[in-house]
């Protein structure tokens, strides 16, 4: 593979991005939504509340944080093939002499890069917000949770799930908002392990965030293997799958 020619897909994708209203309105709408309702309902308590209580609480502002991760991504993923085969310019895309998984890292890496920027930018954000203004006994609270140390290492695994269930099914799809709901309906299921450990219905330690982790990394390279063979040049193009035809020899003439 050419790290020449994965840059120019990267460079091309970015542009893209940046021309098209609907991603950055969603990149900087989802973010701004996910990181004001738990700013708004964290500092709304009490630090009198039990200990319980406010754990729970801790857990579900972080859960609010992991939607990000889920979300900006599954919005750029779905575009990611769909909105070129709208746009038109999918197939003269695919005719360049750009290999397949040239394309393929290229594109999730483009999908990759503004995601990740923009959930640890809320994370940052949040945990800024929560040392300058929050009481120091929930900022103490906050800054000693598992939830929080957790957090940085399930933001890129969430989101590389949800990239390539976006590519999945942008590669299926040809309407860009339907392959869009269904990325974000298809990067639930990790999102809901998150959602128990932030209602206190997991109880999150170091052993389990490593067994957690090492699950959905290994879930994050078996989508990679999945979406790399549903990657056909020649299928996205023509929109059928290739067949190969075999050649039966004529009956003997009597």
């Amino acid at each position: 593979m050419s790290r020449t020619r994965i840059a120019a897909v990267i460079a091309k994708e970015l542009r893209e991005y940046r021309r098209n209203r609907l991603l950055v309105g969603s990149m900087t709408v989802y973010p701004a939504l996910f990181t004001a309702l738990p700013i708004a309902t964290f500092f709304a308590r009490q630090p009198s509340v039990a200990s319980a209580a406010l754990t729970n609480h801790i857990g579900l502002s972080l859960l609010y944080l992991l939607i990000v991760p889920v979300v900006v991504p599954a919005t750029i993923a779905g575009f990611a093939i769909a909105g070129e085969r709208e746009a038109g310019t999918l197939e003269p895309f695919l005719t360049t002499p750009i290999r397949p998984e040239e394309i393929l890292i290229g594109k999730a890496t483009a999908i990759a890069m503004p995601a990740l920027a923009v959930a640890y930018g809320v994370y940052g954000l949040f945990l800024l917000a929560v040392e300058l203004f929050a009481h120091p006994f929930v900022a103490s609270a906050v800054f000693h949770s598992n939830q929080v140390l957790a957090q940085p290492v399930f933001i890129p695994l969430l989101a590389a799930w949800a990239i390539w269930v976006g590519i999945a099914i942008s590669t299926r799809v040809g309407d860009v908002r339907v392959a869009q709901q269904l990325t974000v309906l298809g990067s639930l299921p990790p999102a809901a392990i998150t959602a128990l450990m932030g209602f206190g219905f997991i109880h999150l330690t170091l052993t389990l965030a490593v067994i957690l982790g090492a699950a959905l990394l290994a879930v994050d390279l078996a989508g990679w293997r999945l979406v790399a063979t549903l990657f056909n040049r020649e299928r996205l193009i023509t929109g059928t799958t290739p067949r190969h035809t075999r050649r039966h020899a004529a009956p003997n003439s009597r």
